[in-house]
């Protein structure tokens, strides 16, 4: 049975997943790269410099029997970036999901193949919807909700995530989009480990009763 999971998230201390102010040259608002540092540093990201440990062995999930992902307008660009027919999303011409990815928007455009296999779907759904439809391409592995914020507090919401790894940094942002509005007593539906890493940040894990724990 195919799972749906969140990998690596990361969110501040206060809660929040990206920072206010987003723009073409500020993906993350005013939070910059802090809530990503953490993840800079290993070894699967910088093999030439880069620490393993803890830290290395989570990031390493991010693609382990992976499908397609389910990402929101935010993580496709910029705010207005549907005003532009050019553009192909804030991540490059090879993009690092490799999969199908259905971009949730009130804006649907045309697919855009990339290179590296990830290819943009763009669909105006309720999770349950986008999540069928990426399970129809997901070929039996498993789908990846990449975030914002409110698309996986939306899907904690609708109840459909079976597995979700959040990265707590030690920082203050004090504004932005939180992760956990209006989530109040989801922990009673799953497992929760927390494991903390010598780096700073807390890897905190959720398994929802019933499913099987992520390798």
């Amino acid at each position: 049975m195919s799972l749906t999971r969140v990998q690596n998230f990361s969110i501040s201390l206060d809660g929040f997943g990206t920072g206010e102010g987003q723009s073409q040259n500020a993906h993350f608002g005013h939070a910059g790269d802090r809530l990503h540092e953490w993840m800079f540093a290993t070894r699967r990201w910088d093999q030439s410099s880069g620490s393993g440990g803890v830290d290395d062995a989570f990031v390493r999930q991010f693609s382990s029997g992976i499908g397609a992902e389910i990402m929101g307008a935010g993580k496709f660009g910029h705010p207005g970036w549907h005003e532009d027919p050019e553009w192909k999303g804030a991540w490059g011409p090879n993009p690092p999901f490799h999969t199908p990815v259905f971009v949730l928007t009130h804006h649907p455009r045309p697919s855009i193949e990339m290179e590296g296999g990830t290819t943009f779907h763009f669909i105006d759904a309720s999770p349950a919807e986008a999540l069928a439809t990426a399970q129809q391409a997901a070929g039996g592995q498993d789908i990846r909700i990449g975030g914002g914020p409110t698309v996986v507090r939306n899907f904690l919401a609708a109840g459909l995530i079976d597995h979700m790894h959040i990265v707590v940094v030690p920082i203050l942002l004090g504004r932005g989009v939180r992760l956990w509005d209006g989530l109040e007593g989801l922990e009673k539906d799953y497992r929760i480990e927390v494991t903390s890493s010598p780096s700073g940040v807390t890897h905190v894990t959720f398994t929802r009763v019933g499913v099987r724990s992520q390798p």
